[in-house]
């Protein structure tokens, strides 16, 4: 450990503390990377296990979306200078499948819960993603490494599945609980 020139930061291993803007961007994008990869994952559980449902066939387009916007994450990523830390990405992956351990009622098979619950999951991670592309298209960027134009598309598609989700989790809702 040791001063940065008077600079008030302290070097820890390589890093100065306190971070600077670069490294809260850095830890921020790879937090969403995390979650677009668990995205990614429960996404194809779900069309995985709903084979042949309506509730799959909407998903699967949606699956898609979710890592073409993955993609897009780590391409603005690499304009941007920010290394992938693969730790987070497991983490994603590791975090999702332990998710599909919750308690929801039955042992072995599916509960009438399980999609709902899904959904919900998908509808937060979306509306998590809906909040970083506005937080990018909000960022001073006089280097012109961001694309406003390509935020703006991706907030808007971001915005339809969550709308889609939404809808699905509604009627997912009524058919769990309704009555009789």
């Amino acid at each position: 450990m040791n001063d940065t020139r008077g600079t008030g930061r302290v070097r820890v291993r390589g890093r100065q503390f306190p971070p600077t803007p670069s490294d809260l961007l850095g830890i921020y994008l790879n937090d969403h990377l995390a979650g677009a990869t668990a995205a990614v994952e429960r996404a194809g559980h779900i069309v995985r296990t709903q084979r042949g449902s309506a509730l799959a066939r909407t998903l699967e387009p949606i699956g898609t979306e979710i890592a073409e916007d993955r993609r897009s994450l780590l391409e603005i990523m690499g304009r941007l200078d920010v290394p992938v830390r693969r730790y987070k990405i497991c983490a994603g992956m590791a975090g999702e499948r332990l998710g599909r351990l919750k308690s929801n009622g039955r042992l072995v098979r599916r509960s009438p819960l399980s999609s709902m619950l899904e959904l919900e999951a998908l509808r937060l991670g979306v509306d998590g993603k809906a909040a970083m592309w506005e937080t990018l298209r909000r960022l001073p960027d006089g280097t012109g490494r961001l694309d406003h134009r390509r935020l703006d598309d991706l907030l808007e598609r971001a915005r339809r599945q969550r709308n889609t989700l939404e809808e699905e989790r509604r009627r997912q809702a009524g058919t769990v609980f309704r009555e009789g």
